[in-house]
């Protein structure tokens, strides 16, 4: 199973002892606070800032003016949005839900709150490890597909090529597919058209 890795995390909530209290949890489940912001509206200029790899925004009692917000901080931010809500109002929850957020807590006492950011923290954090494995099956299977043009062979075989260069060079299969993939992008973006080759 993927171990979970430390997570940047910006935190943004009107209500000043919230943003301490969200700051002390993330803290204590081994993340790193990187921002803390008063004014929720400023957290798509602090994402592009700072670069967390997750925001939890804490938003007020369901009304029209955080749902304007949480569409504002997911357009802008650059990274996913847990979003922190005072009200269990299912109907406000739903929209919330479909205004792109990655994820929502329903705010309570410092226990339970701890157990939902542990829960979606440490989902978010398996999502990304899943993401980076999808990115590398793209990488070796766009590997393969250039060794098999290049040498008139199967997949196997380019497969094949790929997993022996890996264990001769003691690199990663994942490095070696990204090398092919690199140079073959920077091979053919440099052959200008008449210049002889073919």
């Amino acid at each position: 199973m993927p171990e979970t890795h430390h997570l940047r995390v910006l935190i943004a909530n009107e209500k000043r002892d919230r943003l301490e209290l969200l700051a002390e949890v993330v803290v204590g489940l081994g993340h790193d606070v990187i921002a803390r912001e008063i004014y929720v509206k400023e957290v798509g200029a602090v994402t592009a800032r700072e670069h967390p790899d997750v925001a939890l925004v804490g938003l007020g009692e369901s009304s029209a003016h955080a749902l304007e917000l949480i569409s504002a901080i997911v357009r802008e931010a650059s990274c996913p949005v847990i979003a922190i809500l005072h009200g269990g109002d299912p109907a406000y929850i739903r929209e919330a839900a479909k205004r792109g957020v990655f994820a929502y807590i329903v705010d309570g006492s410092p226990d339970e709150l701890q157990s939902a950011i542990d829960i979606t923290l440490q989902r978010f954090a398996e999502y990304q490890n899943l993401q980076g494995a999808f990115g590398r099956r793209a990488l070796i299977e766009q590997a393969k597909g250039i060794l098999m043009s290049q040498h008139s062979t199967d997949a196997d075989r380019a497969f094949e090529m790929l997993r022996d260069h890996s264990q001769n060079s003691g690199r990663k299969l994942s490095d070696i597919a990204a090398a092919v993939v690199d140079s073959h992008l920077l091979l053919t973006s440099s052959a200008r058209p008449g210049s002889g080759g073919g």
